[in-house]
């Protein structure tokens, strides 16, 4: 690691306070990472970190786990505070290399994959990449207009997953309509088959709809499976649906219990 000896300029600070929003991490293609545990994790991933700040107990413990070619820049926990979206800082902020996006051929995946459309919520997206990982789910596709996996809000949620999972944003519709009709297109609605008495798959593709209105109409007609969780007998009235994350994580256990990931 590069160690600088200047402090953080007033155009650092404004540049890295910045990459909060979309249009910024698009023009310059880096987002920001914090907290030992999610930075941790992406410096030893295939992402590819440009500066680093931390406090010297971070450095004394981690420093041997930033790269040679990272710039680092210690810094005090009150300049943490000047550049970090946290309300509390942990240690560390880095700026982190957005990926060159690597989309999914439907004629050729073979692994069973996550289909998001429209997640609104930075908290929701984040968890279910998170789950993503922790099932072994390599590829999760999204709409167009979901919310930026390089979120500030995302990528805290994911508790570093971002580095185990391959993201791309694609038109849902015209991906779906190139999926072989061989392959199973699972969809995961309130009305749908309980999934504990569906014919699941090791591979295929699992939709997950938006918070409020579920998958969007013109989705359905590509689903070859639609599928629910079933709901308790003396269940509360009132509740109606579960959490979009929470219906993620029950549905890909499921399959991951009879369909263990490989590799």
């Amino acid at each position: 690691m590069i160690i600088s000896s200047i402090m953080i300029s007033k155009n650092q600070e404004k540049y890295i306070r910045s990459l909060q929003l979309t249009k910024y991490r698009k023009l310059h293609g880096f987002f920001v990472a914090e907290t030992p545990k999610v930075v941790l994790d992406l410096l030893q991933s295939r992402f590819k970190t440009g500066q680093v700040f931390a406090t010297e107990a971070f450095l004394q413990k981690n420093g041997r786990s930033i790269p040679e070619n990272c710039k680092v820049y210690p810094v005090s926990e009150k300049e943490l505070q000047k550049i970090s979206h946290l309300k509390v800082p942990q240690e560390v902020v880095a700026l982190v290399q957005i990926p060159e996006q690597k989309d999914i051929d439907p004629l050729h995946n073979e692994e069973l994959t996550l289909v998001l459309d429209d997640i609104r919520d930075p908290g929701n997206m984040g968890t279910i990449l998170r789950t993503a990982g922790w099932f072994g789910v390599r590829n999760v596709v999204c709409s167009v207009n979901s919310v930026d996996v390089y979120n500030p809000k995302v990528v805290q949620a994911t508790m570093g997953s971002l580095a185990r999972v391959n993201i791309s944003y694609v038109p849902l519709k015209e991906f779906l309509k190139t999926v072989p009709a061989a392959t199973p297109v699972f969809g995961c609605v309130l009305k749908g088959k309980n999934i504990y008495e569906s014919e699941l798959s090791p591979k295929g593709y699992i939709v997950v709809g938006n918070e409020a209105h579920g998958i969007s109409p013109e989705l359905l007609p590509y689903l070859t499976c639609s599928i629910s969780i079933p709901s308790p007998a003396g269940i509360e009235k009132g509740v109606e649906s579960l959490n979009a994350a929470i219906a993620t994580a029950v549905v890909l256990s499921e399959f991951r219990r009879l369909f263990p990931a490989s590799g």
